[in-house]
């Protein structure tokens, strides 16, 4: 829409990805992002629950020959950008699945199963 001669903002965006900014730079830094989510967190301060989640975990994708990697987060400030408060959680592809309680393999299995398909 023109409006004293000048366009909407929203006709003035792209439907590009990155907003028409398609470069080399911008390309590697979104295959960067998709390969760093494309895993499984635990956060937690390292804690004996913390660790017998991770170890759920690892169960969960031993039993479905999964080779994913595990990263447990230990820095409050990462976990709290994450926006958990109640430790410890489990993250898969970038979401937070379940906080607050320690899971077992079966239960890890159902969430991976449902997150992806």
């Amino acid at each position: 829409m023109w409006l004293f001669g000048r366009k909407n903002k929203k006709e003035e965006t792209s439907a590009c990805c990155c907003g028409g900014n398609c470069n080399a730079e911008s390309m590697t830094k979104a295959e960067q992002t998709k390969k760093e989510g494309a895993s499984i967190k635990i956060l937690g301060s390292g804690c004996e629950k913390c660790n017998q989640l991770e170890a759920s975990t690892k169960a969960a994708l031993e039993q479905l020959n999964m080779d994913t990697t595990i990263d447990h987060i230990t820095d409050f400030t990462q976990i709290a950008a994450y926006g958990v408060m109640t430790t410890p959680a489990l993250v898969i592809d970038g979401k937070v699945v379940s906080y607050g309680k320690v899971l077992k393999a079966d239960e890890v299995i159902k969430i991976l199963h449902k997150v992806r398909g």
